[in-house]
C-alpha cells in the first residue's frame, strides 16, 4: 500500500469502502440514517420484475413499431422506468464488462487509488458515497466514474488496470451509445416530437458511466447504497448484476427492481421531464445493500453538452399546456444538482418557470 511519504495526498483521502467494509461487524456511524430516512425494507414491494414494463426493442424495426413506441410512452408516463430485451447489444460485450469492472475492484488498494480523485469535475475518478466533500452522511458505496464521449477523449484517462479495461470499457461504451441514441428516438416519437427533435437539444451530447460497488453490509437496516433521488441527465441505462437493490418510488410505494437476465434497465432523467414539459416524470429511486452479498451495478448516463440549453418542447406548449420550466444550460442545472446532493425533493423544482 502506497504510504504518505511516497503518495501525498493519502493523507486526506477517506478510507475507500471496499477496504472499509471487509474489516467491520457494525455499520460505522458515518453511515447510520436517522429513524425518519431509513430503508424499512419490510415496506418495499417485491416483483419479479412483471410490474416494470419489459419492451422488446426488436419491434422497433419491424411494423410493430409504432406500438412498440406507445409501450415506451406508457411506461415514461406510468412509472418513468422500463425494461428492455433484444437490446442489440452483444452478450460477449456485456460479459466482458461485468468481469473486467469486477477485476477492477479486487485490485490492490495501491493500485485502485491511482484513479481516486473527490474533485467531481474530474472525468476520470475512483470515490465513495456520493460526495465526499458535502455530504454529511456516507452512503455504502464506492465507485468509479468514467466519462465516455467523444472516447478518444476520454479513454486516455482511463485505468490501464485489468489490462483490458480500456479495450473491453470503449468496445461496451460505443454500443451503450448505440442503444442510447434508439430509445431517445422512441422517446421523443413517443411524445409526437420529430424522432430527432431530443437528439439535436442535447448539443454534441455527453455520455458518462459509473462501476457501482456495493459491499455487503453488517446492518443493511441502517444505511443505503444510494439514497432516493432523481437523475440529472436524460436517461439513464442500467446494467445490474444477479444481486437484487434498486427501487424505485411508485404511487407513493418503493418497488424492487429485480435483475432479469440480459436487459436493460432505463429511467428517464429530469431533462426528458424539462423537455416533455411534465408529461413524463424523472422518479426517485435508490440502491440497498444487503448482509451477504457484494453487489456491482453499471449506469451509463446519457448527458446533454454542457452548453446545450434545455427547456420544454415548443410542440408541447398550448394555452392549457403553458411551459412550466425555464431554458437553462445543462452546465447550470448539472452544477446544482451536485452540489446539493443527493435529496428527495428534485433539482427541476429549482428551474420551474415564474408564472
Amino acid at each position: 500500500m502506497a504510504s504518505a511519504t511516497t503518495n501525498p495526498t493519502a493523507a486526506t483521502k477517506p478510507t475507500l469502502l471496499t477496504d472499509l467494509a471487509s474489516s467491520v461487524s457494525r455499520v460505522p456511524s458515518n453511515f447510520v440514517r436517522s429513524l425518519s430516512d431509513r430503508p424499512n425494507l419490510q415496506d418495499v414491494q417485491s416483483t419479479d420484475g412483471s410490474s416494470i414494463p419489459l419492451i422488446d426493442l426488436q419491434d422497433l424495426d419491424d411494423p410493430n413499431r409504432s406500438l412498440t413506441i406507445r409501450k415506451i410512452g406508457d411506461a415514461c408516463r406510468k412509472y418513468g422506468f422500463f425494461q428492455v430485451m433484444n437490446h442489440g447489444v452483444p452478450e460477449e460485450v456485456v460479459q466482458k464488462m461485468v468481469k473486467v469492472s469486477s477485476e477492477f475492484f479486487r485490485l490492490p488498494e495501491s493500485e485502485r487509488t491511482k484513479s481516486y480523485s473527490d474533485d467531481p469535475t474530474k472525468t476520470t475518478r475512483l470515490s465513495t458515497s456520493f460526495n465526499v466533500k458535502t455530504e454529511k452522511v456516507a452512503n455504502w458505496r464506492d465507485f468509479l466514474r468514467l466519462h465516455c464521449h467523444p472516447l478518444e477523449d476520454y479513454i486516455p484517462e482511463w485505468p490501464t488496470n485489468p489490462p483490458c479495461f480500456r479495450e473491453d470499457g470503449g468496445e461496451y461504451c460505443k454500443k451503450m451509445r448505440e442503444l442510447s441514441l434508439r430509445l431517445l428516438e422512441a422517446i421523443s416519437e413517443s411524445l409526437g416530437l420529430e424522432k430527432d427533435y431530443i437528439n439535436k437539444a442535447l448539443g454534441k451530447h455527453g455520455q458518462h458511466m459509473a462501476i457501482n460497488y456495493y459491499p455487503p453490509c453488517p446492518e443493511p437496516e441502517l444505511t443505503y447504497g444510494l439514497p432516493g433521488h432523481a437523475d440529472p441527465n436524460v436517461i439513464t441505462l442500467l446494467l445490474q448484476d444477479d444481486v437484487p437493490g434498486l427501487q424505485a418510488l411508485n404511487e407513493g410505494k418503493w418497488l424492487a427492481v429485480n435483475p432479469v437476465p440480459n436487459t436493460f434497465t432505463v429511467n428517464i432523467g429530469d431533462q426528458i421531464q424539462v423537455i416533455s414539459n411534465d408529461r413524463y416524470k424523472s422518479v426517485l429511486h435508490r440502491a440497498v445493500v444487503n448482509s451477504e452479498k457484494e453487489r456491482m451495478s453499471i449506469p451509463t448516463f446519457y448527458c446533454p453538452s454542457p452548453d446545450a440549453v434545455i427547456g420544454p418542447a415548443p410542440d408541447l406548449i398550448d394555452p392549457h399546456h403553458p411551459a412550466l420550466y425555464r431554458n437553462f444550460a445543462y452546465s447550470e442545472y448539472y452544477h446544482k444538482f451536485w452540489n446539493r446532493g443527493l435529496s428527495k425533493e428534485t433539482c427541476v423544482d429549482m428551474f420551474k418557470a415564474d408564472h
